[in-house]
């Protein structure tokens, strides 16, 4: 595992704050992320990351290293040599891909200080990668459940649902979800985790399996949301979805308009999640 800690060490040295959205902070001795702030961005331990780089853990999960590949903002070629320098096999091709590409890192990164919500999405309609107002908003996926990060298992199985749409755009919307689900799987056939979810999502929900089985299918890439927070009451957003690329992943945009009260809300929450993740001390 020697190779693997250098390498770790090398790509975390070469990643600046200011490159993944954090401050740069004062007294830094050494160049580039600090453990705590790689641990952070890659949902894992700091001591767990002290071990990896120290040659001492072993068997590191696919779902690990990929969150290192998002924290790192790593290559392909990079992507690739981690996982065998892990010894871990690259998921198939036949599975949803869960690797974020470098414009999608480069467009969440630089949205950071903007009271804008965004959020990468997989085909199977998976939360892989954020920032800090979107996790204000719907909570830190880094800390929740698979399903949990699953934006068509909890608008079906949750009945507390954080957001509501316009009565014209929840029939919509709902259509919308099973149509990309249902994409997902012609497009990714050998993927058990995603057939595993539509049967689990098919005994969970009488609403979801009725328009499983009735092939539904519809689009739905702008509309307006109400998002019910704690901290700010109701917020009142414009959502857009941009899809495209083989990955078949959805980037997920909010915002409201510019100098409204809704904009000065998401502000607050911004600036309230960005106190949860200062990491400037030396």
């Amino acid at each position: 595992m020697d190779e693997l800690a250098d390498v770790i060490r090398a790509w975390r040295g070469r990643v600046q704050p200011e490159d993944v959205g954090l401050p740069a902070g004062q007294n830094r001795h050494t160049p580039g992320l600090r453990r705590e702030e790689l641990a952070l961005l890659a949902g894992m331990s700091v001591d767990y990351l002290v071990r990896l780089e120290q040659g001492r853990a072993s068997n590191p999960s696919p779902q690990l290293l990929l969150s290192l590949v998002r924290a790192l903002r790593l290559s392909d070629e990079e992507r690739r040599h981690l996982f065998e320098a892990a010894g871990v096999a690259l998921p198939p091709a036949g599975h949803v891909p869960r690797h974020v590409t470098p414009t999608s890192q480069r467009m969440v990164d630089r949205l950071r200080d903007a009271p804008v919500a965004i959020a990468v999405h997989t085909a199977a309609l998976e939360v892989v990668l954020w920032n800090p107002l979107w996790a204000a908003l719907f909570g830190d996926p880094s800390s929740q459940t698979i399903d949990q990060r699953n934006i068509a298992w909890r608008y079906f199985t949750e009945t507390a649902h954080p957001i509501t749409h316009t009565p014209e755009d929840e029939e919509t919307y709902a259509r919308d979800l099973v149509s990309r689900l249902r994409s997902a799987t012609a497009r990714f056939p050998d993927d058990s985790s995603l057939h595993n979810l539509i049967k689990r999502l098919t005994h969970a929900s009488e609403d979801f399996a009725r328009r499983w089985t009735a092939g539904e299918m519809g689009e739905l890439r702008s509309s307006r949301k109400t998002i019910h927070t704690q901290l700010a009451g109701d917020i009142e957003v414009d959502c857009d979805t941009l899809t495209g690329g083989a990955a078949g992943q959805t980037l997920v945009i909010m915002t409201a308009p510019p100098g409204s009260e809704d904009e000065q809300k998401l502000e607050l929450l911004r600036v309230i999640g960005l106190q949860k993740m200062d990491l400037t001390s030396p």
